[in-house]
């Protein structure tokens, strides 16, 4: 069951960490996009193609799926983290937020 909206305040905090969320779900895509070999990974694990990528960046849901690709594997995560000066719990927190929002959209 969905959580009623208590307060404008919880409303526009859910929606800054929503935004702050979608900001570090971009930068990993843009840290996937950075190397050849991770790009081609995750273009073949998705299905899609380079040429469709940013047209799929615009879907719901689709940042969502680069935070979990990223945490899928410890390794990327890792190195996502390390290069992006971030905690890796941090693409966890992010996955949660734009979960909810999944959710409340029905995109998920």
């Amino acid at each position: 069951m969905k959580n009623p909206r208590r307060s404008g305040t919880d409303e526009s905090g859910s929606a800054d960490r929503r935004e702050a969320a979608a900001e570090l779900a971009i930068t990993a895509l843009i840290f996937l996009a950075g190397e050849q070999e991770r790009l081609g990974r995750f273009l073949a694990l998705t299905g899609l193609a380079p040429q469709s990528l940013r047209s799929a960046a615009r879907e719901p849901g689709f940042l969502l799926g680069v935070l979990d690709y990223v945490s899928n594997d410890e390794a990327l995560l890792v190195a996502f983290a390390n290069e992006s000066g971030i905690d890796p719990e941090d693409v966890a927190h992010a996955r949660n937020a734009l979960s909810e929002d999944a959710e409340d959209t029905g995109a998920a």
